[in-house]
């Protein structure tokens, strides 16, 4: 976001200083480092790594079995089992990272869809992939599951992309 000013060259000025900051946050990583859980999805940071193939289109599966997350209206924990697909391009997502990214939802208040559409979303910002989708396969709320499913677009020809395989809910797991 650029910030206006009264003076005519400040506007570059700010401009290159919000830039600054972008790249300084960019190079903010979790590989290799000790770090704390974030304490919220918008402080945590997906790492991107390069993808020692891209030349070859192949799908990259995370699963999360015991995704948590708070009820946004009455704080109580929703629990899900995340699978998340994506067609790698020149980057993937560095798992330490991602579990991170992961935990920092334990204390957030969300809705089950704003929760999935959010991690799919930040998964494309960080790495960029030719595909990307997911499923979040939520246990009951109120006597009902919830599942939510996201994708970018349709899956790449020519690669092998397996079912979610995860249950229809009968006391999933």
């Amino acid at each position: 976001m650029v910030k206006r000013t009264k003076k005519a060259g400040s506007r570059k000025v700010v401009k290159r200083a919000a830039q600054k900051a972008a790249k300084k946050a960019a190079k903010k990583t979790v590989l290799g480092q000790q770090v704390a859980a974030p304490a919220s999805p918008e402080e945590a940071v997906l790492d991107a790594v390069p993808n020692p193939h891209p030349d070859v289109a192949y799908v990259t599966r995370f699963v999360a079995p015991e995704f948590t997350s708070l009820c946004p209206v009455t704080g109580q924990p929703d629990f899900a089992h995340l699978v998340i697909d994506f067609v790698p391009n020149r980057s993937l997502v560095e798992s330490k990272s991602l579990k991170l990214f992961l935990t920092s939802f334990r204390n957030h208040g969300a809705f089950h869809e704003d929760c999935t559409v959010t991690i799919a979303k930040r998964i494309v910002a960080a790495i960029k992939p030719k595909w990307l989708r997911i499923g979040g396969f939520w246990y009951p709320r109120g006597g009902m599951p919830i599942d939510v499913f996201y994708q970018t677009g349709m899956p790449p020809k020519n690669i092998h992309l397996p079912d979610f395989d995860v249950p229809a809910y009968r006391g999933r797991g």
